[in-house]
């Protein structure tokens, strides 16, 4: 008896085990646009990936027609969400059907899908908007809706956004942030942050304008972009940088994650007309919001380098009196 229970426990262990690893596996699965036939759904589900992985070519500065060009830079959506926002903590798209529409703090209002993907469009691509009843629209919201088809409506799909990271309790320090960009950014997006280009022969052919994409300057995303607030840059540099990382295993402590947001996030970038109507609901800005007005006692490099907790509870203690004196709401 005493020889057969340790095999017996054994057995139960690796049983439990791999239905653990079954269960962790199926947490994310996204369904293969690859696998729909070529009727006028899977196309159209194709052309909504290609404009996700393609941007700068299909409706940005590289668009053969003028007309169609929105996205005004370099990059292109899989910048942020990752292989066409398939990827588990990569900001994904994978997921977002089912929670719009929803609430934004940024324009204190109820957003669609559409709302949002056009927010984008300003923001991290620098252009404007889709039309709403376009072609364009309609195939990155029929992209969207497939490669969600697995998370059930009004709920968050695990894995969605980036792995949310503990405020450091002091500034972050960009001057270190520097340092590791060179030491672990710069072989891909170049010492001077303007992402590795293509050349012009290369770039048609991938269809990319380019192989690594350029975090600051004229062709990067403008300073209303969601990846201009440190925290949330943070967040997702730590989960996905360098590129492969698995958001599980990451290469980068949390402080070098936050130290490299605050310096890519210092560089000079475009910057986007009308960032001062954002969050009409003052007690909702973020603390990390780097553009005017700055709310409370605090010089405005503190909202780039934090800390950023004592910003926090200074609009939590005086909430009442920043909706008393917000402005109207408005995108």
């Amino acid at each position: 008896m005493s020889s057969v229970l340790p095999k017996y426990l054994l057995a139960i262990a690796l049983v439990g085990g791999a239905l653990l690893t079954s269960a962790l596996a199926q947490e994310w699965s996204v369904p293969d646009v690859d696998a729909l036939p070529m009727d006028v759904f899977g196309q159209t589900v194709r052309t909504g990936r290609d404009l996700i992985e393609h941007t700068a070519a299909t409706i940005g500065p590289d668009a053969p027609d003028p007309a169609k060009r929105f996205s005004g830079n370099g990059l292109e959506c899989q910048s942020c969400h990752l292989d066409a926002g398939t990827i588990r903590f990569g900001l994904p798209l994978a997921g977002v059907w089912g929670v719009f529409p929803q609430f934004i703090a940024r324009e204190n209002e109820v957003r669609t899908l559409e709302d949002r993907i056009n927010g984008c469009m300003a923001r991290s691509m620098n252009g404007r908007a889709l039309p709403p009843d376009g072609p364009e629209m309609k195939a990155m919201l029929t992209y969207i809706r497939f490669i969600s088809g697995g998370v059930p409506t009004g709920r968050s799909a695990e894995g969605r956004g980036a792995p949310p990271l503990p405020l450091p309790a002091a500034a972050s320090d960009p001057a270190r942030g520097a340092k590791l960009f060179a030491e672990t950014c710069a072989v891909c997006h170049q010492a001077n942050g303007q992402g590795m280009r293509w050349g012009a022969q290369d770039a048609a052919a991938q269809g990319h304008r380019y192989q690594f994409p350029p975090l600051w300057g004229p062709d990067s995303y403008n300073d209303g972009a969601g990846m201009a607030r440190p925290i949330t840059a943070a967040s997702f540099i730590r989960g996905n940088m360098p590129r492969g990382t698995d958001s599980d295993h990451p290469v980068l402590n949390a402080q070098d994650a936050f130290d490299l947001a605050v310096f890519i996030d210092g560089q000079k970038r475009p910057h986007r007309i009308g960032n001062e109507r954002d969050f009409p609901d003052r007690a909702l800005k973020p603390a990390d919001a780097t553009y005017p007005p700055f709310l409370g006692p605090f010089p405005p490099a503190q909202h780039l380098t934090g800390p950023w907790q004592p910003i926090q509870q200074w609009q939590k203690d005086n909430a009442t009196t920043l909706r008393n004196n917000s402005p109207a709401s408005g995108g």
